[in-house]
């Protein structure tokens, strides 16, 4: 594929704390990591130094002024980098999750969004992050995806995917304390993150996406005995589901 067609995708650097720098190097060390997309390496110089030391590797990059000078490289052989300054070297401290982390973590998530918006890449992929540390350095929600919904204006529904190779999930709650979970079902919630995968699936190019909804327990309440959520609460959301007039080529089986 020529490197004007190749999807632009920012890579970030994660907690400065942890070992997405590290991650990182031995990522783009590989050659057929370039061959996929224009890589857009984004964050402090001295985390990508020593990510490349402790993993033992030396990664080449071609530098860039900024997200804007991205999707216009003829040579896409090498990531482009893109130098941030988002925290001192001093003020990290391998293994914490400390404020100064949190902060660079959103500058650099926050640039990478604007970047998006504006046009200028087409993803964003992330090292690991340590939501602590992000609650420390000012994250007002329960995790990145809620920031990036804000921040990118987002009103309607939205979950995380999990995805492995045709099998992708979505979810009703994420990232919350566990017995908080049973106050985010609801038949409403259901319907959403259901709608919501089955159309995802369908503009990846899967042709006839089935959707299959989980109980709330391993034993699906066993009538009752194990709790009425599956009885109150998904029977109805599923029955509602499978009575709307979805999009499909198959006129004998629904997608749920």
């Amino acid at each position: 594929m020529p490197a004007s067609e190749l999807p632009v995708v920012a890579l970030t650097l994660g907690d400065p704390a942890g070992i997405g720098a590290e991650l990182i190097a031995r990522l783009l060390a590989r050659p057929e990591a370039m061959q996929k997309a224009n890589i857009v390496l984004a964050g402090d110089p001295w985390l990508w130094q020593q990510g490349q030391r402790i993993a033992g590797l030396q990664v080449a990059t071609a530098p860039i002024a900024s997200m804007a000078h991205a999707r216009g490289r003829t040579d896409t052989a090498l990531p482009a980098f893109l130098a941030l300054d988002t925290v001192a070297p001093d003020a990290v401290h391998q293994g914490r999750a400390e404020a100064a982390g949190g902060r660079s973590v959103l500058q650099v998530l926050d640039r990478c969004m604007d970047a998006a918006q504006a046009g200028q890449i087409d993803a964003i992929c992330f090292a690991p992050l340590n939501k602590q540390a992000m609650k420390l350095g000012g994250l007002r929600h329960e995790d990145e995806l809620h920031h990036f919904a804000e921040h990118l204006g987002v009103t309607g529904y939205f979950c995380e995917f999990n995805t492995l190779g045709d099998l992708w999930t979505s979810r009703i709650s994420s990232h919350v304390p566990l017995r908080d979970v049973a106050g985010y079902l609801s038949q409403e919630r259901i319907a959403q993150a259901a709608e919501l995968i089955y159309r995802a699936l369908l503009a990846s190019g899967m042709a006839a996406p089935k959707v299959a909804v989980a109980g709330f327990n391993p034993h699906n309440g066993d009538g009752g005995t194990c709790g009425r959520e599956e009885i109150d609460i998904i029977a109805p959301a599923v029955r509602a589901l499978q009575a709307r007039d979805w999009p499909t080529p198959d006129p004998f089986h629904g997608p749920f």
